[in-house]
């Protein structure tokens, strides 16, 4: 069943001395340049304000004007595979593979990580509290209110790699797939009391609006590992090679992985970074 509701968040703009960043959430791309880069990102990454902090750092030390195309990650390689983007911040390792192995990345970088939750009414109906996730599943299934992104996006795909976990397919009963963002998602989720799978990063930054309750502790099955892909140049002439080029490495070098390590809210880190480096 599809949700209808539609709540609207506010986007911050980002703004840095010497070049740009456009964000958008439509798919909708400025014409390129040499100097334009096309960033197509998992929605978390903006969601949790980290782009906010990355992006001007980023702008500020190379000439160019940064888009940002914040969409699920199913839809964030289909930007790629399309050339249609010149960049990928994304979350799916096992989605990621298959568009490397298809020709589609040149690049493809591990940079930071945190982990899924599960969130649920504080009262905890199905009794999930620091269960294994496919327990967790196992008990909320055909009982209990669980919202799905439904978008193929990496926690979509996090959520039916669980699902499968228990030789199932989502269940039918009481599940509801909002075909949006985390955000919303989250905000449906709480109107309807029902449990769901959340990137961390974006539970801590929408918290406030929430009575939903973190229920599981980290496990090795809901590690969440964000990597940065650079795109086949050769899809077309509009690809920003150079530029692709110098956002995956920036993305691993000692100032970015020092405010990923930093970022926080509600004084609690919400990424840790992968790969140190000193340049």
């Amino acid at each position: 069943m599809r949700c209808s509701s539609c709540l609207l968040l506010a986007v911050l703009s980002l703004l840095s001395g010497g070049c740009s960043e456009q964000t958008t959430g439509t798919g909708q791309l400025a014409t390129g340049s040499s100097h334009q880069l096309r960033l197509a990102t998992t929605t978390s990454t903006r969601d949790s304000g980290l782009l906010d902090e990355l992006i001007p750092k980023f702008q500020a030390k190379y000439n160019c004007q940064v888009t940002v195309i914040a969409v699920g990650t199913g839809a964030a390689l289909k930007l790629g595979q399309r050339g249609e983007v010149d960049v990928l911040i994304v979350h799916a390792p096992a989605a990621e593979q298959a568009f490397m192995r298809a020709g589609h990345g040149v690049t493809h970088q591990p940079f930071m990580e945190n982990y899924f939750v599960i969130l649920g009414p504080a009262h905890d109906p199905a009794n999930i509290k620091d269960k294994p996730p496919t327990e967790a599943f196992q008990r909320i299934a055909n009982r209990y209110g669980f919202a799905s992104r439904g978008d193929d996006s990496g926690t979509h795909k996090k959520e039916l790699s669980l699902w499968k976990a228990l030789g199932s397919k989502p269940p039918t009963m009481n599940y509801l797939e909002t075909g949006q963002g985390m955000a919303n998602t989250l905000l449906i989720a709480e109107e309807k009391q029902a449990y769901v799978l959340t990137d961390r990063a974006t539970y801590l930054r929408f918290n406030e609006r929430l009575t939903l309750v973190p229920l599981t502790s980290p496990h090795p099955a809901l590690k969440n590992r964000y990597s940065v892909i650079t795109v086949t140049p050769t899809k077309n002439d509009m690809i920003n090679q150079r530029q692709a080029t110098q956002l995956a490495e920036f993305l691993v070098m000692s100032e970015a992985q020092k405010t990923i390590s930093e970022y926080k809210i509600q004084n609690q880190i919400l990424f840790s970074p992968l790969t140190p480096r000193t340049k």
